[in-house]
């Protein structure tokens, strides 16, 4: 297998400026690791989304952080059942903001973030409708097709920080709400609210390892899961401690993976060289944590660990 000499020496040959973020694409053998929690929980108004939420963060590490766009709606059930957190409200919802909260949160060492919700940083204020409304307007005439040429960059990467946050990741999404008539115990024909799709881009479910529904008897129903003991499960009322002890089970049965922690500490080193960080980022790029959330130490800005490394390697090239 190739050396990340080798690696170094490949990428010297290609042209000035294209040193990084061009993928090798050497195979290695596929290896089971340690991972962290994708959970995606999603249901309409009263389902018990927040509460559930939780309890499931709180199960996969007690030590957690809310990153809150329902006016506070979380911190409403702090203390409860022995379940404490730290909390950060925001009021504008542009993607960007949550790769910065994430950013925030992988510095201060949370081991599992709740996003509640994930919904409003596509249709909230200053999600990404709004943006790509907004980019339409003022760049593209009025064309939405072209407003999505900003627009999409903005939710790829939101969703990428949040796959490559460093800890356990529990999202809600509101689901678009619809009225079926179903026969109640009498027999007789009533109302009943149920949710479809997430409110996000469409597809967005496919990025997490575990998605479920929750409905208005805050039954919750596991409709996608890579967590075999989880496929298929419906749990009426849902104990979040118990579904977050069977999802550590599987998530920690294999090799413990290197922490991004250590590619950060690298990246961010005093001592950090142009072929240094060009090794690293072959690493990085290898393992899929470009878009590892973190801080730069210089600005405090939220970025992400490739950006980061590419930034910081073509200031070092040009000295």
């Amino acid at each position: 297998m190739a050396s990340i000499s080798d690696a170094v020496n490949n990428r010297r040959q290609r042209p000035a400026g294209d040193d990084f973020g061009t993928a090798d694409f050497s195979f290695a053998p596929a290896t089971r690791e340690k991972a962290k929690a994708r959970f995606a929980l999603m249901g309409v108004s009263g389902s018990g989304k927040t509460w559930t939420g939780l309890r499931i963060a709180h199960g996969l590490n007690a030590r957690f952080a809310v990153i809150d766009t329902e006016r506070g709606a979380a911190s409403k059930y702090a203390g409860i059942n022995g379940i404490s957190f730290d909390t950060l409200q925001l009021t504008s919802f542009d993607p960007r903001n949550l790769i910065k909260a994430l950013a925030a949160a992988a510095a201060a060492g949370y081991g599992a973030v709740l996003v509640d919700s994930l919904s409003h940083f596509w249709s909230g204020t200053d999600g990404t409708l709004e943006q790509v409304d907004k980019a339409a307007k003022e760049r593209y005439g009025k064309n939405t097709f072209g407003g999505w040429k900003e627009g999409t960059p903005l939710q790829n990467s939101m969703v990428d920080a949040l796959l490559s946050y460093p800890g356990h990741v529990v999202a809600t999404m509101r689901s678009h709400t619809e009225w079926s008539l179903e026969r109640n115990g009498n027999g007789s024909l009533e109302p009943k609210r149920i949710g479809t799709r997430p409110e996000q881009r469409r597809g967005v479910e496919y990025e997490f390892d575990v998605v479920a529904q929750m409905d208005v008897n805050n039954t919750l129903s596991v409709i996608k899961s890579r967590c075999p003991a989880l496929h298929g499960q419906t749990v009426e009322q849902p104990d979040g401690k118990q579904l977050a002890a069977t999802l550590l089970d599987w998530l920690n049965d294999g090799a413990t993976p290197v922490d991004p922690s250590t590619y950060i500490d690298r990246a961010t080193a005093d001592d950090a060289t142009y072929d240094g960080l060009l090794a690293l980022y072959g690493e990085v790029e290898s393992r899929g944590l470009q878009a590892t959330p973190m801080l730069d130490p210089a600005t405090g800005d939220g970025t992400s660990l490739g950006d980061y490394i590419r930034t910081r390697g073509t200031a070092l090239r040009s000295q």
